[in-house]
């Protein structure tokens, strides 16, 4: 089954988020409830969650080519990025989806 979580993207600058999950396990669920946090928090009425259970329908992981799980892929805004994990490293997550500059100064994209 594939659940969708909407907040009403902005269509010029929303972003899509596609969480790929393996059933309600502890891990999938505190996935899911770190990139919510994150979402309200950084990008609060700009984003629209995906949640794929491949349990349900394994099919999907092809094509974003998932080989781990619970794995984050950010549509949009483009590049396609992906993080794999439950998502508690909230410093790491930024970094991975440009929220945030990297430890080398790195800026994200405007």
């Amino acid at each position: 089954m594939t659940s969708i979580e909407t907040t009403s993207p902005d269509p010029e600058g929303g972003w899509c988020l596609r969480l790929y999950v393996a059933g309600q396990n502890p891990r999938s669920l505190r996935a899911f409830q770190n990139l919510k946090a994150l979402c309200e928090t950084h990008l609060a009425g700009r984003y629209d969650i995906e949640i794929i259970d491949l349990l349900e329908n394994p099919t999907l992981a092809r094509g974003d080519q998932i080989v781990a799980l619970p794995t984050l892929v950010r549509k949009l805004p483009e590049p396609v990025r992906k993080i794999i994990g439950d998502l508690s490293n909230t410093e790491r997550v930024l970094v991975g989806l440009d929220l945030r500059a990297r430890d080398d100064g790195t800026k994200p994209p405007a």
